[in-house]
């Protein structure tokens, strides 16, 4: 994706610079009309006074200037594509063989022999710009982590921040309507690549790129190893080509570009979706915790309770044992022991509830006990 954007700006260059070469030819062909035969000069002021006027080239507006993009020179050099290596290679030696060629027809049979390029001296390009964009990469994660990285961003914001409350502005444009859209999006891209370079993701793809780069090395013939890279990649990524395969300023460059941002709007609506799930769960998740807390508190206290009741039953169970030890039970003769505490206050009770007449000493044996228990 960065590299994407470090292309179209390239190209955006070189489009302007050929429309500087085309307007410096067709500024040397008036200076040789001005300066040819009165002739000439005749026909041109005898066409004019017919109301026969040459249409016009549309130019930019006198005393308006264009406004540039705040660039960081601090920042890395971004890197280049290898279409681009080998324009800056033969550029030259082709202006130097045809010096009568225009600046366009130049990129033109220059986008030409790339096509016809065989496909090992093509791969030597394309290495060259895979090691660039690699040394890119590192070179832009250590300086996103710099002092001087953040007081830029601060800068972009400041600035962008001054355009929003400044009164009284001219009139927007439609070039300038699409550079404010062009820095928006890419500040947008710029802090979603380093949120992006801190995932397991970007981990995983630089250990693949390694990978990659490592078992290149080792291969000897560079015609196998690019029909092989170009089958495993249609088995791996579902046919997907590379933003480096595709040239530019072509009708599949452009589709290329549209399906890759409307991926990114679809995985920035899941994304938002699976956020919204999340954020749901997170307070089911707190309200059972509180509700786990409020029983873990309940239990403590019912555990506390039993446990005073318990050493209350103890006391009791003591004390009954102290008191009826020297009362053995009417016909066995039982005498009570911790152990058989219980069984014999059953017992007991059933023999006073039995027969109540018949054992009223034993009744009245039972009271003076409890009455010392009492007291």
């Amino acid at each position: 994706m960065l590299t994407y954007k470090n292309e179209v700006h390239l190209h955006f260059l070189s489009s302007c610079a050929t429309g500087l070469w085309w307007r410096r030819g067709q500024l040397s062909e008036a200076m040789e009309e001005q300066s040819g035969s009165p002739g000439t000069n005749t026909n041109s002021t005898s066409s004019q006074r017919n109301g026969e006027e040459k249409p016009r080239r549309s130019s930019w507006t006198k005393g308006r200037k264009r406004k540039k993009p705040v660039k960081d020179s601090n920042a890395p050099k971004a890197p280049l594509t290898g279409y681009v290596r080998f324009m800056n290679d033969r550029r030259e030696q082709l202006r130097a063989e045809r010096p009568d060629v225009p600046f366009p027809e130049i990129t033109r049979m220059l986008g030409n022999e790339w096509s016809k390029l065989p496909p090992d001296e093509k791969q030597r390009y394309l290495d060259e710009a895979e090691r660039d964009k690699e040394r890119y990469m590192q070179e832009l994660e250590k300086y996103q982590k710099t002092e001087a990285y953040k007081h830029f961003t601060r800068k972009l914001q400041d600035k962008k921040k001054g355009k929003q409350h400044r009164g009284g502005e001219p009139k927007r444009t439609r070039a300038t309507r699409y550079l404010d859209e062009a820095e928006r999006d890419k500040e947008r891209y710029m802090q979603e690549l380093e949120k992006y370079q801190k995932t397991e993701a970007y981990k995983h793809f630089t250990r693949k790129l390694q990978d990659k780069k490592k078992g290149k090395q080792h291969r000897g013939d560079v015609a196998r190893q690019a029909t092989h890279e170009s089958l495993h990649e249609k088995d791996t990524e579902g046919k997907e080509r590379s933003v480096f395969d595709i040239p530019i300023f072509t009708e599949e460059f452009l589709n290329h570009s549209k399906a890759r941002e409307a991926e990114m709007r679809q995985l920035r609506k899941t994304n938002m979706e699976y956020e919204e799930r999340n954020a749901a769960l997170q307070k089911h998740v707190e309200s059972m915790r509180g509700a786990v807390d409020r029983l873990e508190g309940d239990v403590m206290q019912e555990r506390n309770r039993n446990g005073l009741l318990q050493q209350h039953l103890d006391t009791l169970r003591h004390a009954l044992t102290a008191s009826f030890t020297g009362l053995p039970l009417p016909g066995s003769g039982e005498t009570p022991t911790l152990e058989t505490i219980d069984s014999y206050m059953k017992k007991l009770h059933g023999i006073i509830l039995t027969n109540p007449q018949e054992h009223e000493s034993l009744i009245n044996t039972v009271r003076e006990v409890v009455s010392r228990l009492d007291r």
